[in-house]
């Protein structure tokens, strides 16, 4: 990947990732993820990895988020947060945004020994990101933490009709 589209790039991630923790409205925030996880796809693609790009966007961006929208609709968020409550989570937003700043920033200032410049980084193995390499390492290695994030979305779906219910009730 050329470092001129690199920095824009990842600038345009910043963005779209401080959009996400940022905005107040649930569905902003989530279309802002949509628009996070698109651009992570391009940098999967200039990555020569481009199976995976196609995973994040149908997985990540198209089902994984119809879920979220799904049940951000479901608990019908409304705006009359009280402020107090706000407050809590601006400060919260803040901390952490400032801490994500003092860790780039050190990267930043480390950069020659934590990250590879260009012919630093060691070579991909043959057939990183292909379906082969993908499909293989889901169903072998990588299995059981596959299996616990399914059950952990369909609890979370769960919740949400649970909590659903309850304010209809």
């Amino acid at each position: 990947m050329p470092v001129w589209l690199f920095f824009p790039l990842a600038f345009l991630v910043c963005v779209a990732g401080l959009g996400v923790v940022l905005n107040r409205h649930p569905v902003r925030s989530a279309m802002c993820l949509v628009a996070t996880l698109f651009l992570l796809a391009v940098f999967f693609i200039f990555l020569d990895a481009s199976f995976v790009a196609a995973l994040q966007v149908i997985v990540y961006a198209g089902a994984i988020m119809v879920v979220f929208l799904f049940v951000i609709m479901l608990l019908n968020l409304s705006d009359d947060e009280p402020q107090r409550r706000r407050l809590g989570w601006q400060t919260a937003t803040v901390l952490s945004a400032s801490l994500f700043a003092l860790g780039l920033l050190y990267v930043l200032r480390k950069g020659g020994a934590l990250v590879p410049g260009p012919g630093m980084a060691a070579p991909l193995a043959p057939g990183y990101g292909s379906i082969d390499s993908v499909g293989v390492s889901l169903f072998t290695t990588y299995v059981l933490p596959f299996e616990i994030t399914g059950l952990l979305m369909l609890a979370a779906v769960i919740g949400a009709v649970v909590l659903a219910r309850k304010k209809i009730a």
